[in-house]
């Protein structure tokens, strides 16, 4: 685990599916619109704040919880400067799939998306905390924890419906963004992506961030820096995984993880 004087992340290696963040004056962060490969469940503990999730724009307060599916764009920001609080936990979304299946809620073990996006029920908010408490407490056992955390994301699951389908997105733009994804710490520029994709820049611009809620170019530094998450937990070196996610110097690297991530990729290594 790790502090600063306003945010604290948890980490265990013997629970590699899931960690923790909590902030105490969320006056002092300010989130882009990003996405996580991860599922992501926060409850706001104190104050007010603005939360942006797909087209959706709305204020929540210290009761709620929030959820972002997997790719989801989303941000939660400071209300005209007043105070607030939050924790957040990142779950792996195959382990959260094989949670499904083994309830009974899906035929399959990959994650069914939840249609919701936010939730007022007690039982999930009080329950996101006693898991956040648990998780951090140093004198549980790694299997305790699982076992709560299990406990916990069966509440989520059997009480949130998965979301209805969605229609299919353009086959050549689905491609792309699957391009993107895969090569995401090469030098890909918007030539390159037209090319790829055979669409004008001005269409392919349009339909991405119609059908994902990000440019193709903001889609890459978000892969990139999902990346860079997953690197910089294994504890490698900024200046190293810098270079390998694909960032032209390590400032550029800074700048933008702190711009999506609210935090500095120093700061959430330790």
């Amino acid at each position: 685990m790790s502090r600063s004087a306003n945010a604290e992340f948890w980490r265990d290696p013997a629970l590699p599916f899931i960690e923790a963040r909590a902030v105490r004056d969320g006056r002092l962060l300010c989130y882009a619109r990003h996405a996580h490969e991860t599922f992501s469940i926060g409850a706001i503990t104190a104050g007010r704040s603005t939360y942006i999730n797909r087209d959706s724009q709305q204020q929540v307060s210290a009761g709620t919880v929030v959820l972002m599916n997997p790719g989801d764009v989303h941000a939660c920001n400071p209300l005209d400067g007043q105070p607030w609080s939050y924790l957040m936990l990142y779950v792996d979304a195959h382990w959260l799939g094989a949670l499904q299946q083994r309830l009974g809620l899906s035929q399959q073990a990959d994650f069914e998306p939840l249609s919701s996006i936010l939730s007022q029920a007690p039982a999930l908010f009080e329950g996101l905390l006693a898991l956040h408490s648990d998780l951090v407490n140093p004198h549980l056992t790694a299997a305790e924890k699982t076992q709560r955390a299990v406990n916990y994301f069966s509440l989520v699951l059997t009480h949130l419906r998965p979301a209805p389908a969605q229609a299919d997105k353009p086959a050549r733009v689905e491609q792309l963004a699957r391009y993107i994804q895969q090569h995401c710490t090469q030098p890909l520029s918007l030539d390159a992506l037209c090319t790829a994709a055979d669409l004008s820049p001005s269409y392919l611009i349009r339909a991405f961030k119609r059908h994902y809620g990000l440019t193709p170019h903001a889609f890459l530094l978000n892969q990139r820096i999902q990346y860079a998450r997953q690197q910089l937990r294994h504890g490698r070196p900024l200046a190293d995984v810098a270079q390998d996610a694909g960032f032209a110097d390590q400032a550029h690297f800074q700048r933008t993880f702190k711009h999506l991530l609210a935090t500095t990729p120093g700061q959430y290594q330790r």
